[in-house]
């Protein structure tokens, strides 16, 4: 996701040096880089349960009450306010792109009342296959886009042209060419796929397996709804619907391309419509409104653009920095027609996209007011601070001008002091300085950055709410709505604003996380604090009234999270081991599984959660494997619970293990090839990679089929 800095006018490329290197070395000690430590795991330690009633901190969060603009001229006057709110954000990478057992993200067998076909009411359903898996989503009747589908009788799966170089590698061997998109491919081998595209594979019978068709010059992930196949392409610049009712000859049915300056946030399908998100940067020296988020086209309509009113755009009516606007619309899957949309203004940050059955979730991530935090201790400080630098920090926050104009003017006065006077008093003010900071901190710290949310109600792509909690989110299994209550785990690094102070950066042992639980109009409401101080959120898992969370710095704490009661959440019990897990995915049995890393190599960890005062490891694998992609996308997970297994691609190959018996198995290895995906149809495993398909039969593992690709 993109990030923006921004800093105050003068010092701005000494400040953004000085951060970046601070915020390297603190990830650098907090673990966000692979722990080589090799260091035992330490005793299970269960955690009395604490509970996090709403204490003074949280009282200024409530739910934001909401309204649209009644004119463009109102906009352009909030957008002037807002200005005076601008903060200065700090990026944060996550483990890029949340759970309810109902809306359990595996891959279970669906049979064939159960897959979405398309098709009209009393229209003949073709066969299907028995069971088949789908896209690994976060709720389960909720798909998200991947680059592989499948409906049971033929796969779809996307080849986008940066693998050719990677393709030719792999079929002519390491010494015949670099893995580049720019190599040129030798003309004596044609059989080379050319360019962008999505192979068509006929499917079963397994033994059949063979290529149909494919699409040509367009690759991207995809969403299937019966017939229609969605491509999201062009580096998600445009969005295609693809009747594949004759798999060998699809026809493009309509496409949707995004309107200059429009980013595709993210995209889902539910029922037989398509969700999707956009964000759009504010031109402060054009009209904020109308929006155009899109351009429709299609075999049956004229090309026509989206149209968002400015009394369509919503806004907090407390004042937030509003530097982009961002867009839902809902499109029908089978014409691409506009069936609702709506807007609404924020800043221009890191966004994180979760859908439920109900609601869309799309939060930003925003600072909060640095110069009130450090006048607030320049004034709980002034035996250090002379009276009128006191007096002149305390009008800057009173001036008509841009909250980066007034960081220049702090910064100023404080440089001017601290530079000035005698040399061992200045030694001796910055050393109180660097201490006293911890304990101002310790009442303030989650003041420094806040995560705004906006609700979408599916119904009718109304703005219902808006909210904020401190602090930042990982990613979208950060949220999960339950009971009509959102949980939101967010890590909140350090004190971003004290280099203000000029006394160093955030301290890496400064961070900590939290899991907030907001009602229906997003009001916080309980809140379960302080998990894994001194470290950052790597996975969250939220299940029914169940939450899981895992925080690493050196160690990875494994939190178990009773919120049975929205208002009074508890820390029931906590397991810390080696290593961390950056994907938590649900098992039979009260098992939890955990795919991450430790010392370098890629780490599979089974837990048991029977009883939550008292986590265990039942079994820890580590593969000779450097990095496997579900650790920062899930779609690349599978689970096949009718045999017990589950999938995962490696950098080296592809793994089948068993969970069964309590224990972690590896039944079957894949290589020679750089595998991307695996889906079942029936018994069968099909495992895809860039330059070839295999299928194996599950109930011995002996290979079906193999076909070129």
């Amino acid at each position: 996701m993109n990030k923006q800095i921004s800093t105050p006018v003068g010092i701005g490329i000494i400040v953004v040096v000085a951060i970046i290197f601070i915020v390297f070395l603190s990830k650098m000690e907090s673990g966000l880089l692979p722990n080589l430590s090799g260091s035992l795991p330490t005793k299970n330690k269960t955690t009395q349960p604490t509970s996090s009633p709403i204490d003074p901190s949280l009282k200024n969060l409530p739910g934001d009450t909401i309204q649209k603009f009644t004119s463009l001229e109102e906009f352009k006057d909030y957008i002037e306010k807002s200005k005076q709110e601008s903060r200065m954000t700090f990026g944060r990478g996550g483990g890029v792109e949340m759970m309810d057992l109902s809306a359990n993200t595996s891959a279970a067998p669906q049979s064939k009342m159960a897959v979405s076909t398309g098709l009209s009411e009393g229209s003949a359903p073709a066969p299907v296959p028995d069971r088949f898996s789908q896209t690994n989503t976060q709720v389960l009747s909720i798909d998200e886009p991947d680059i592989v589908k499948t409906n049971g009788k033929e796969i779809f799966f996307s080849q986008p042209e940066m693998y050719r170089g990677q393709i030719f590698y792999d079929k002519m061997g390491s010494s015949a060419v670099s893995s580049s998109k720019s190599q040129v491919m030798p003309p004596y081998y044609p059989d080379l796929p050319q360019g962008d595209q999505i192979r068509i594979i006929k499917a079963t019978p397994a033994s059949e397996a063979n290529v149909l068709g494919k699409i040509d010059k367009k690759s991207g992930e995809m969403l299937l709804f019966g017939k229609i196949l969605i491509v999201i392409s062009e580096n998600k610049s445009k969005i295609y619907g693809f009747d594949i009712t004759d798999p060998k000859n699809p026809v493009e049915k309509w496409n949707a391309e995004m309107k200059e300056g429009n980013n595709l946030i993210s995209a889902r399908l539910y029922g037989e419509k398509i969700y999707v998100a956009t964000q759009k940067s504010l031109d402060f020296y054009k009209d904020p409104c109308p929006i155009y988020p899109l351009t429709l086209s299609g075999s049956a309509k004229d090309i026509s653009d989206v149209k968002i009113e400015c009394n369509e755009i919503y806004h907090p009516l407390n004042s937030v920095p509003s530097e982009a606007t961002y867009s839902l619309l809902s499109l029908d899957a089978t014409t691409g027609n506009i069936e609702n949309k709506t807007s609404f203004v924020g800043p221009w940050s890191d966004q994180a996209f979760y859908m439920s059955e109900k609601a869309i979730y799309l939060s930003y991530s925003y600072s909060g007011n640095f110069v009130k935090l450090v006048t607030g201790f320049v004034s709980e400080n002034k035996d250090l601070f002379p009276t009128s630098v006191a007096e002149k920090l305390a009008k800057i926050d009173t001036y008509d001008i841009s909250e980066s104009s007034k960081s220049t003017e702090v910064q100023t006065i404080l440089d001017r002091y601290l530079n000035t006077g005698e040399k061992d008093e200045q030694m001796r003010i910055r050393n109180e300085m660097s201490n006293r900071i911890e304990k101002y901190s310790a009442s303030h710290n989650r003041e420094g950055e806040f995560t705004g949310i906006a609700k979408v109600n599916l119904s009718n792509m109304e703005v219902s709410a808006t909210g904020k909690v401190p602090g930042r989110p990982l990613n979208q299994f950060s949220f999960d709505e339950y009971n009509d209550n959102l949980r939101v785990a967010t890590t909140i690094e350090g004190s971003p604003w004290q280099w203000m102070l000029g006394v160093g950066g955030m301290a890496s042992n400064s961070n900590f996380s939290d899991v907030y639980v907001l009602d229906k109009n997003l009001k916080t409401i309980g809140a379960v604090k302080d998990l894994g101080k001194g470290e950052s959120i790597y996975s969250t898992r939220f299940l029914g009234d169940k939450g899981y969370v895992v925080t690493f710095r050196q160690t990875d704490p494994f939190f178990v999270l009773d919120l049975k009661e929205p208002t009074n959440p508890l820390l029931k019990g906590e397991l810390k081991i080696p290593g961390y897990s950056s994907y938590l995915h649900p098992l039979p049995k009260n098992q939890i599984l955990g795919v991450g890393s430790e010392s370098g190599k890629v780490k599979i960890t089974l837990f048991d959660v029977t009883d939550p005062t008292n986590p265990k490891e039942l079994n820890t694998y580590k593969l000779d494997e450097y990095y496997s992609e579900v650790s920062g996308n899930h779609h690349a997970f599978l689970l096949d619970e009718k045999h017990g297994v589950f999938f995962l691609p490696g950098s080296l190959g592809g793994y089948v293990f068993s969970y069964q018996n309590d224990g972690l198995k590896l039944v079957k290895s894949v290589s020679d090839f750089e595998i991307k995906r695996a889906v079942y149809i029936n018994d069968n495993l099909y495992i895809l990679g860039n330059t070839k398909m295999i299928v194996l039969d599950e109930n011995n593992w002996e290979k079906v089929k193999e076909i070129e690709l």
